[in-house]
């Protein structure tokens, strides 16, 4: 605990002075000062209290007590280096393989997102000895260096020349805003024939794919569900070129969507990742995350010669967060309330979507929610402002919702497990009433928005880990696409 509570001014010129500029903050114009956690409740200096509706990191809730003394209890008997033998970490991975196709029986622990992905990337690369990467546009993986690269939702910004010779991008598989959409008679086929057509390109060049990596639904691209089918179809094409399938669960793990425990697991029993990731919920917090594989890649990782070992992966705390965590999900039966919850929200925003012609498209699953706000249906035009524009409506309301998607107008929902049927109640009547307010709403509020030259737009827009996008662009008005040189600069690296 902080030893002192400073007033908000002094903590965000101390921020100003010692943490890095492009660390921004939520809602940087007027931002929140948290100090408190409860379930979906986040409270601030003054205690107020806000839902909290985009911490899927916060899993099974904010401070979860069965979490917080476990990591207690540990704490004050051990914490040590994972070379030491340790019951607490066998059987947590036991008990996490369990949740797993049986193929997938050999873990790796490791302490982020990014650092699970880094380190899947190395397994497939020593597995097959290629080098190439296919990964997906609008794709998030991660911070470090290996991970943009791999993750166009952030080399894109660094603009032409940032595209790395060894990486290759597929559409992403979008049936509401991609090349394929609902009315195409196969867009799983349709798109994973283009993931074959990057192969057989990158072939005739003389270069071989090691892997395909795709986060299981993806959430920084806008809340994208893949069709069914898709992944088996890559798959195919991916390991008959010699890779492996590497399946990005960090954002969408742990029962989040409702009808599996994994999100891959919507894609159809027969398909079954080579590799799986997972992060943020995994501790509820705590800093942890895991590489799950098979045997066969496992044994070419050690063959390498190269020795593995992470100094803080595994410790005997993180191991016991872990299995808190997958208690906390079994007793409460959190991935069946998902499935229940969700389900009453989409239906609540599906509701909203006949009343108000903003809203161009809901789609998700379980606590896994995308709201696609478009200023023509027809078009299917990016409202970006507007969404915007909700998000610091909503604040004020004391509501923490995202936008997101690669035109930033995806409201997106993934709250804490324990997000309530009336907490659904309570955000979607927020909704209807800024959308409907005759004096406050979007439409008579868009002047103020339109135009204006906005350095600082940091809104919560992306992954819990690194808070938000940069700054920077222009705010332009409702007529106009707040990211026409972004997506132009998009098509220069496709090509």
């Amino acid at each position: 605990m902080a030893t002192q509570l400073f007033d908000k001014e002094t903590t965000i010129e101390l921020r100003k002075k010692h943490i890095g500029p492009s660390c921004a903050v939520f809602f940087a114009k007027d931002p929140i000062k948290i100090i408190r956690g409860q379930g979906q409740f986040l409270y601030d200096e003054k205690g107020e209290r806000y839902l909290d509706c985009i911490n899927n990191v916060a899993h099974v809730g904010h401070c979860h007590p069965h979490v917080v003394q476990a990591a207690i209890k540990q704490m004050e008997l051990l914490n040590t280096n994972s070379r030491f033998l340790h019951d607490n970490l066998v059987q947590y991975a036991q008990r996490l393989t369990a949740t797993l196709p049986e193929k997938l029986s050999v873990c790796y622990f490791v302490n982020s997102g990014s650092e699970a992905n880094d380190l899947a990337l190395r397994l497939a690369r020593h597995h097959t000895g290629h080098q190439d990467i296919i990964t997906l546009d609008n794709a998030y993986h991660g911070h470090v260096t290996s991970l943009i690269d791999v993750s166009p939702y952030k080399f894109h910004e660094l603009g032409v020349g940032a595209k790395k010779d060894f990486i290759h991008v597929a559409s992403a598989p979008d049936v509401y805003r991609g090349k394929f959409r609902e009315d195409h008679p196969d867009p799983a086929s349709a798109y994973a024939d283009e993931v074959k057509e990057i192969i057989e390109q990158a072939q005739r060049k003389g270069r071989q794919i090691a892997a395909f990596i795709a986060e299981s639904l993806q959430s920084c691209g806008g809340q994208v569900l893949p069709p069914p089918g898709y992944f088996q179809k890559v798959a195919q094409h991916v390991r008959g070129a010699g890779g492996v399938f590497i399946a990005d669960e960090v954002q969408v793990g742990f029962g989040r969507v409702g009808k599996h425990f994994w999100a891959f697991q919507l894609q159809g029993e027969d398909f079954v990742p080579d590799i799986v990731t997972m992060g943020k919920p995994i501790g509820n917090g705590h800093p942890m995350s895991c590489v799950v594989t098979t045997k066969d890649i496992a044994d070419s990782f050690l063959n390498s010669g190269m020795e593995y070992f992470n100094t803080f992966g595994g410790n005997p705390v993180s191991c016991a967060i872990g299995l808190a965590v997958l208690d906390v999900i079994e007793n409460q039966a959190l991935q069946r309330h998902a499935a229940q919850v969700g389900d009453y929200l989409i239906a609540l925003l599906n509701e909203l979507k006949e009343k108000h012609p903003l809203i161009g498209d809901i789609r998700g699953t379980g606590l896994f929610v995308g709201v696609d706000m478009v200023k023509d249906r027809l078009k299917r035009t990016p409202a970006t402002a507007e969404a915007q524009f909700m998000i610091y409506r909503l604040k004020e309301e004391h509501i923490i919702l995202s936008a997101d998607g690669p035109h930033r107008n995806v409201l997106k929902f993934k709250p804490p497990m324990c997000f309530s049927r009336e907490d659904a109640k309570f955000v979607v009547d927020k909704i209807d009433a800024i959308l409907s307010d005759p004096d406050r709403g979007i439409h008579q509020a868009m002047p103020e928005i339109g135009g204006c030259k906005r350095k600082d737009t940091s809104l919560p827009n992306e992954d819990d880990e690194e808070n938000v996008r940069g700054g920077g662009r222009r705010c332009v008005g409702p007529g106009e696409e707040a990211t026409h040189r972004h997506k132009a600069a998009k098509k220069r690296l496709r090509t």
